[in-house]
């Protein structure tokens, strides 16, 4: 497709989307942030159930339990006029479908209320009951003051028990998928492909002559050379041959899966019992038998949380670029299984740092906000041991505000963060270190830290896997670039600084303002001795401690990456970070990658995004797995899986920097539209958010730089052009207009809603 044909593309897609709902009633009414509240599951599969059924019946079916004494509610207006906006708006909450459309709004009517607020309005009625069925509407006023229509109704089910907050219990949910491929083997074994891998169930229906006869069947992730399943896969790849007996007749058969030792131990999340267990899965094979059976289906039911395929859209010219896009969405919809996040099948436990990736890659493909603050939670009380993830809580609950608008996670968790930023093993001028004797007992209670695997200390991590570990040679070099660890190490600082800058921010957010003077001043404290103490003055890179000479990959990427390194040596960090190439582990990238876009680099970044090397996406696709790995390769952790979305940092990285569309304030009530093409000639970003979608289109040519936008009602943003000289020649809508130079971009703030055409032309 031409970038022309792109942009009207673009341009028709925009028009349909404002033009069908001009004006209209609201729409993606949410409470407590939970989409489809009305909706009701009986073991994982959607049933035409009422919600009041369900209230009555909890241990038959499933439904989101709103467990908030004062829920918030959100919705998206909607209207194809630039810059129209909510002035006011009017909330009726009911004890019955009849009494909502009577008007009357029986438990709660707000009145018009003049306001702007669109997420995270507080319910103000008299106190809910739990166990109980709500039905509520929303109905709006525009900046003209002319009201819309009210929005259709939706329902909740209150939880058995009110906290004064509690984040809403989302059941999980499956799929039933059909494959794709149905074979007949050499050996004349039934072969089935689901096309990619989940975690699954398997259910068919065959008919035996006999009473005894044994079907036999093999699931994997992974084909041999023959095509048929792998029987000894490499790594944690899965594995397994299960025996279903028979009955005489037709029947349907759901084999179960045996629960894992590693992945069903006390610090697993198991699943629950309304699901059963699951397996990871793409391929089934069938094995011929001696008598006559007859297999006349086969499904998978498919486990995830719920997940909006069609909430995100991408596509580019670069068609490896759009593979490595679909390979991380499916990913995050995937390794969703458990309801929150975790490392994948091998362990089945949540990581911080996992949680982080999951959690800036599940935004940037899908408009959920609840399952971030539970997985936080969670990890809050179940600490892991590496230091550096200890410090990335802060940095998931600065994410989960300033994605969602909803600070009340952070704030009934704040005494809890403190101690998470560690600022127990700083000495004085603010470094931290753990191997200075600081780690008492009532240092691991603070944060919660008990026996991990032997381990009752934190212990620095950089990158994983170190050195020599999983079965490989002990001179295999590991994913840190042999980092030098010191007393007093870079990477950890670097994350120390990022968590202090987060904890700043929130304090402003909770109107602690006392707290934000104090991590400010800290935080400004640990700059100064960062740069003193790991900054080579010779080379002026970063080194990895303040006792070594070394410089690694990760000491550069993390200073880079948190806006530590002086301006003067950025350009000799930038030059040396080239040199290294992907000399980190999947998870390392996610740092890497943003550093390298935040810095200009967006050649580089997209040139390490495509890379056809072992140490890319592309070794994921060619290797054979659907979904991210946990390592480059098994060449480089002998016992990875195949299930790891750790690995999905091309999701946000696309999205937030390659497309740079973020928010500029809480829930993108502003925001910023900067791409960053680098060579890529045309893509097409559809992003949903609270607010509704946000839609860019670019196309660049030698001459010119063009770019539609469409930003969705009552938001604002700031627009960034890629600058090539002072004489660059700015357009919108066709009219020439003056810009703001900031470095390699042309800014224009203040921009309203609605769709925007924009080009550059370059002399």
């Amino acid at each position: 497709m031409t970038g022309y044909r792109l942009l009207l593309f673009a341009g028709l897609l925009l028009a349909m989307n404002t033009n069908a709902q001009k004006n209209g009633m609201p729409s993606g009414l949410r409470t407590d942030l939970a989409r489809n509240t009305g909706r009701v599951w009986k073991n994982g599969l959607a049933v035409n159930v009422s919600l009041e059924q369900a209230r009555k019946a909890p241990h038959v079916f499933q439904a989101t339990r709103i467990a908030s004494a004062r829920p918030r509610f959100s919705w998206i207006m909607n209207s194809d006029e630039r810059g129209a906006a909510q002035t006011a708006c009017q909330i009726l909450l009911a004890s019955s479908p009849q009494q909502l459309k009577s008007g009357t709004g029986d438990v709660w009517n707000s009145g018009k209320v003049a306001t702007s607020q669109q997420s995270g309005v507080v319910y103000s009625g008299p106190q809910l009951k739990p166990n109980t069925v709500y039905y509520w509407k929303v109905k709006l006023w525009d900046h003209r003051g002319a009201p819309t229509a009210f929005s259709k109704p939706v329902s909740f089910l209150t939880d058995s028990v009110l906290e004064p907050y509690q984040v809403p219990a989302v059941p999980l949910v499956k799929t039933v998928q059909r494959p794709i491929l149905h074979a007949v083997l050499h050996n004349q074994n039934l072969f089935y492909d689901f096309g990619k891998a989940a975690f699954g169930q398997l259910r068919l229906l065959a008919g035996a002559a006999g009473e005894r006869d044994t079907l036999w069947i093999q699931v994997g992730e992974a084909i041999d050379a023959t095509g048929a399943v792998e029987k000894k896969p490499a790594g944690t790849i899965r594995y397994q041959r299960l025996a279903i007996p028979l009955k005489k007749g037709l029947h349907s058969y759901a084999p179960i899966f045996p629960p894992d030792k590693r992945n069903t131990g006390s610090k697993a999340i198991r699943m629950p019992g309304y699901i059963g267990e699951v397996f990871p899965f793409r391929y089934v094979e069938i094995e011929k038998t001696n008598a006559p059976v007859a297999v006349k289906s086969l499904e998978r039911y498919a486990v995830h949380y719920p997940f909006d395929d069609a909430a995100v859209e991408f596509e580019s010219s670069d068609t490896l670029l759009n593979q490595v896009w679909d390979l991380c969405k499916y990913t995050i919809k995937a390794t969703s299984f458990a309801g929150v996040y975790v490392d994948g099948d091998r362990e089945r436990i949540p990581y911080e740092a996992d949680a982080l990736i999951n959690q800036l890659s599940h935004y940037a493909v899908d408009a959920e906000f609840n399952m971030a603050p539970r997985s936080l939670a969670y990890l809050i009380y179940n600490a892991t041991w590496p230091t550096e993830w200890s410090l990335q809580n802060l940095l998931i609950a600065w994410n989960d505000y300033w994605h969602s608008g909803d600070i009340r996670t952070v704030k009934m968790l704040y005494r809890e963060l403190k101690p998470k930023i560690l600022l127990a093993l700083a000495r004085p001028d603010g470094l931290i270190s753990t191997r200075t004797g600081k780690q008492d007992s009532a240092f691991t209670a603070s944060i919660h830290l008990t026996s991990f695997n032997g381990n009752i200390v934190l212990k620095d991590i950089v990158d994983w896997p170190q050195k020599g570990g999983f079965g490989l040679p002990s001179s295999a070099p590991g994913e840190s670039d042999s980092f030098v660890f010191t007393d007093y190490n870079s990477v950890v600082n670097a994350f120390h600084y990022e968590a202090l800058v987060c904890m700043q921010k929130l304090a402003m957010a909770l109107g602690e303002k006392a707290d934000a003077i104090f991590y400010a001043s800290q935080a400004a404290k640990v700059k100064a001795a960062f740069q003193r103490s790991f900054m080579d003055p010779r080379r002026g890179i970063v080194k990895d401690g303040e006792t070594t000479e070394h410089a690694s990959l990760h000491a550069n990427m993390m200073a880079l990456a948190f806006d530590l390194v002086p301006q003067q040596n950025r350009a000799a960090v930038i030059a040396y970070i080239r040199t290294r190439g992907m000399a980190c582990s999947v998870y390392g990238s996610q740092f890497l990658l943003s550093a390298l876009y935040d810095a200009g680099e967006a050649g580089y970044g997209l040139e390490l995004l495509t890379a056809k090397g072992k140490r890319s996406w592309y070794n994921m696709l060619r290797t054979g797995s659907t979904m991210t790995t946990e390592a480059w390769d098994t060449e480089y952790k002998n016992n990875q899986d195949w299930n790891h979305a750790w690995g999905s940092a091309p999701a946000n990285i696309i999205v937030g920097k390659l497309m740079g569309v973020a928010p500029l304030s809480p829930a993108f009530e502003t925001v910023e539209i900067k791409p960053r093409p680098g060579p890529l000639r045309h893509a097409r970003l559809k992003l949903a958010t609270l607010k509704g979608n946000v839609q860019v289109v670019f196309s660049k040519t030698a001459g010119s730089f063009q770019m539609e936008t469409g930003l969705p009602a009552n938001t604002s943003g700031t627009i960034c052009l890629p600058r090539q000289s002072d004489a660059d020649r700015i357009f919108k809508d066709g009219r020439k207009i003056a810009a703001t130079a900031d470095g390699s971009f042309w800014v224009i703030k203040n921009v309203q809603s609605g769709a925007a055409q924009w080009r550059v032309d370059y002399k």
